[in-house]
């Protein structure tokens, strides 16, 4: 009979992904998630975050580093291996790694918002200096 392990989840990156090579030449890229679920009732409501620890392999792994930055929201698609370790305080700790198969970035692309109106954009202006164009105005 087949089985199946798979892991999905959509949260905000932790810190800007690390490439490196295993000692074969492979690559290997490594970030965090952090992913955000809400508990009890309106009175006793309470936010919690898990984080996940993501790895990428081969030629995901250098789409990763070039596409994944800190804070972005992401889409990671993977396998799921609960591990155990010991801290340096002696303490039984409990990671949550995930062997990723595929992402996708979920959140606009930063270096487009800047050339389509972002903060960095200067208005148009005709020769007399008025303001000729505003992409804000368009209502689309």
């Amino acid at each position: 009979m087949a089985s199946v392990s798979k892991i999905v989840i959509i949260g905000n990156v932790g810190r800007d992904p690390e490439l490196r090579m295993t000692p074969n030449g492979r690559p290997v890229c490594e970030f965090s998630v952090a992913v955000n679920r809400v508990t009890g009732k309106a009175e006793d409501r309470q936010e919690q975050t898990d984080w996940y620890r993501i790895s990428c392999w081969s030629t995901l792994a250098e789409r990763a580093q070039q596409m994944i930055t800190k804070g972005r929201l992401v889409y990671v698609e993977g396998r799921f291996t609960p591990r155990t370790y010991t801290d340096r305080e002696g303490k039984e700790r409990l990671s949550l790694d995930i062997s990723a198969s595929d992402f996708q970035m979920l959140d606009p692309r930063r270096d487009r918002e800047a050339g389509m109106g972002g903060d960095n954009a200067a208005p148009a202006r005709g020769p007399e200096g008025e303001k000729t164009f505003d992409p804000d105005e368009i209502p689309f």
